[in-house]
């Protein structure tokens, strides 16, 4: 049987997750787009600036190939104590959300869901591999592989110019 292992991927479009309704998403489904993956909270003090902005870029360029993958996530201050409904309608209805929000997951220690086991080791370096706090971010080629990592504080429309490289958009 396949293991669990990350060394083996080479590309994110391999892992299956689970979206906030508990169904199977292929990853796969994504080829050819440009990834923003984000590990999201209800309750913390980035919140309103980064799901504000990311609806910003995500209209700005979801007809030009760009997906934001929402990881909803309670390891950081506990900011993210809903359950999966509460945290779609937080979204969905406070900020508009309209990119998919996945099922709430740990992105650090042992129980840390494949898919971000497989971001850390793509993008360890400064960061060390582990996520320091909600809102931290990947990007992803339409290839499936990790090109960046941003910092929690790294505003959403700071990388906007990295998102337009990928994406092979002009100014």
């Amino acid at each position: 049987m396949a293991s669990q292992s990350t060394k083996n991927h080479g590309s994110i479009h391999e892992f299956t997750v689970k979206d906030a309704r508990g169904n199977d998403v292929d990853l796969s489904t994504y080829k050819g787009k440009v990834l923003l993956i984000v590990n999201v909270a209800s309750q913390c003090g980035l919140t309103n600036s980064n799901y504000t902005e990311l609806s910003q870029v995500y209209q700005k360029y979801k007809d030009q190939g760009l997906e934001i993958l929402a990881f909803p996530c309670n390891q950081f201050g506990a900011q993210e104590p809903g359950n999966n409904e509460e945290i779609v309608e937080f979204a969905c209805t406070r900020f508009k959300a309209e990119y998919p929000i996945f099922d709430k997951v740990d992105v650090n220690g042992d129980n840390a869901a494949p898919v971000y086991k497989f971001l850390k080791s793509s993008k360890g370096g400064l960061f060390g591999d582990s996520i320091k706090w909600n809102f931290s971010k990947f990007l992803v080629d339409k290839e499936g592989h990790v090109v960046d990592r941003y910092a929690p504080t790294t505003s959403p429309l700071s990388i906007e110019k990295d998102i337009k490289k990928l994406l092979g958009v002009s100014a």
